[in-house]
């Protein structure tokens, strides 16, 4: 058998060699780009450095270059550079919600992302008391450090102009809660929420009223409410203040109550309710005018609203503090047994207590 011999050129060797040569180039540099893609990929989605929750707030427009970059100087990121080329290798484009964000000790750049991609911002929160005013309410919002202030310096009635509801009072409207907000939200906004909330819980407790109260609309129950508010530092007894304003309403008697009168007096007020106090005419002064006040004097609470909406049954037409320390209040059907109460109440003033006594309520 004979074997037959080809001749190969040299240059066809030397493509041949550079051929191969390239092809372990191209081999190698996969294994390093899939190496590396792994080794990013690890870094992206292994634990961050940090051992404590780290707070950053992300601002409107900001990059995922720039967050990372900050979260990498707070230590929460170990190499923000082999994140953001992890997100490019893979054409992801995370949307970084603005607001204040509180990354958990050692979350990892994935679940980072993730968190400013949900928008699970940190809310911040303000709280109302129950019987507090407006203004009071107004400067709470002005100094909290996170609500964008559009309404600062404007008039009550400019700001419920602002809010789309310009023929109605300030006062008692807005229900006292605890709002919880994310970073920048207005103050409009938290308004708003507020002024919808009183609504709601005002409607549905006129909507359950007892029948025959000696008031007409849900705005005059939203008055007494606020003087309930103001004169209850009992929860037990709302009801039963509620019961004896009713109860002189419908006799025609004055309310006489000292928290109208503090209202009323606004900047004057300085501590103590005096004699001139009580006699001298205001719109609030319901020691010189009969009726209700021509506006709410606080924001009251679901159960100030709900008493004034469902005054107890009772024959009492006064009551005062009973001087003990424990917001308590005497109620009497007469006006000698009140008396004889103020008169307690006095001396136990004189004489208080071995505990820290209770400011006084008004007394009608």
């Amino acid at each position: 058998m004979r074997m037959r011999l080809v001749a190969v050129s040299p240059a066809r060797v030397a493509r041949g060699r550079v051929l191969g040569v390239m092809l372990a180039l191209l081999l190698l540099l996969g294994l390093a780009a899939t190496g590396g893609y792994f080794w990013l990929q690890r870094e992206f989605q292994e634990p961050g450095p940090a051992t404590s929750l780290v707070r950053i707030e992300v601002v409107p427009g900001a990059s995922v270059r720039a967050v990372l970059t900050e979260l990498e100087k707070l230590g929460a990121v170990r190499n923000c550079r082999a994140a953001i080329w992890y997100l490019r290798l893979r054409g992801a484009h995370p949307r970084m919600q603005s607001g204040v964000y509180e990354v958990p000790a050692r979350a990892s750049p994935a679940q980072i992302v993730a968190l400013f991609e949900e928008g699970k911002v940190v809310l911040d929160q303000i709280t109302v008391v129950e019987g507090a005013t407006f203004a009071e309410f107004l400067e709470a919002l002005d100094q909290h450090p996170h609500v964008t202030h559009t309404l600062k310096g404007k008039t009550p009635a400019q700001i419920m102009s602002a809010l789309g509801h310009p023929d109605v009072s300030a006062e008692g409207e807005f229900f006292p809660d605890t709002y919880r907000f994310a970073a920048n939200t207005t103050d409009a906004v938290i308004l708003e929420l507020a002024y919808q909330g009183m609504q709601r819980v005002l409607g549905a407790a006129w909507a359950a009223r007892a029948p025959e109260l000696p008031f007409d609309t849900p705005y005059q129950g939203l008055i007494l409410a606020s003087i309930v508010e103001k004169e209850a530092a009992l929860k037990v007894e709302r009801a039963l203040i509620a019961g004896v304003f009713v109860n002189r309403l419908r006799k025609g008697m004055r309310l006489q109550s000292d928290p109208t009168v503090i209202y009323g007096l606004g900047d004057r007020y300085d501590g103590y309710v005096h004699t001139r106090d009580l006699t001298t005419d205001t719109r609030y002064n319901t020691y010189t005018r009969e009726g209700l006040p021509p506006t709410p004097i606080a924001l009251p609470g679901r159960e100030s609203l709900m008493a004034a909406m469902h005054p107890a049954t009772t024959d009492a037409l006064y009551f005062v503090a009973t001087g003990l320390g424990d917001g308590a209040h005497h109620f009497s059907a007469t006006l000698e047994e009140h008396n004889a109460a103020v008169q307690t109440y006095l001396a136990r003033l004189r004489h208080p207590p071995q505990h820290n006594p209770q400011p006084t309520a008004g007394q009608p």
